[in-house]
């Protein structure tokens, strides 16, 4: 298979894995009720869960469809809102079919305005399959479940979550004033090829590669566990974590890499 034709495979995967996981993240939403509170997003509620996922990807469908160059906000994109919150689960289903929908009919390579680097429409498919992945998750914890992933997009997650917080100068001030240049994180998933993820800090942000390594804290788990760990949904304690070494510089790096 050439290069091109794995590009466009991968890019179909993204595509099929939005629908899939908004159509879990919708029947969570219909199961737990508007009102239910989410844990893991702290002051909001499912409906303002789905209401967030339903306008960051009509906001991503937007710029691939339009092919927008340059800078633009959720809020600048026209959306209509269901008049009641009950429908939300159905309107975000609708929205999730129409990007891909937009996302089937552009090539992988094709230029548009990204916020991290990328710059095609290949980021947008894969950012929303993790955008959408994560917060199914939330709606999931929400419910009293254990959300489960598919340990290869996990994996990819947690590689794209690295490479979009490497360039993101908020992420490498922080780092920055935390005074660890030259100190190791090791993350090591146990259920993923390619599953494991060496970081070193350095005096302007960090860089990280793939491989096995020593690192002065080390974290063993399930490539989807791992991906909520790095997203700040779940801690690094009980038994779903092993964790060898510093342990307060695990801490510093969750702190400091929000996004």
């Amino acid at each position: 298979m050439n290069t091109d034709s794995q590009g466009r495979e991968t890019y179909e995967r993204y595509r099929a894995a939005v629908e899939a996981e908004t159509d879990r993240l919708a029947e969570a939403a219909r199961k737990a009720g508007p009102d239910a509170p989410v844990p893991t997003c702290p002051g909001w509620t499912i409906a303002k869960l789905v209401k967030h996922v339903g306008l960051i990807q009509r906001w991503a469908e937007h710029i691939v469809r339009e092919r927008v160059q340059q800078r633009i906000s959720p809020r600048e994109v026209p959306v209509t809102l269901p008049g009641d919150v009950d429908g939300y689960p159905d309107w975000l289903a609708d929205g999730a079919r129409t990007l891909a929908a937009t996302l089937r009919a552009a090539e992988p390579g094709d230029a548009v305005w990204t916020w991290a680097p990328g710059g095609n429409a290949r980021f947008w498919a894969r950012r929303m399959l993790h955008e959408v992945a994560v917060h199914r998750a939330d709606a999931e914890i929400a419910l009293g479940g254990e959300p489960r992933f598919d340990a290869d997009v996990a994996a990819d997650g947690v590689d794209e979550l690295l490479a979009n917080l490497a360039g993101s100068p908020g992420v490498a001030e922080r780092l920055a004033a935390l005074d660890d240049a030259g100190r190791t994180l090791h993350f090591h998933a146990t259920d993923a090829e390619d599953g494991e993820w060496m970081v070193t800090l350095g005096p302007e942000g960090f860089t990280w590669t793939h491989g096995h390594g020593r690192g002065d804290v080390a974290v063993r788990g399930a490539a989807g566990d791992l991906l909520l760990l790095a997203y700040g949904r779940l801690a690094p304690a009980g038994d779903r974590f092993e964790v060898f070494g510093d342990r307060d510089l695990l801490a510093r790096w969750l702190e400091a890499t929000p996004i």
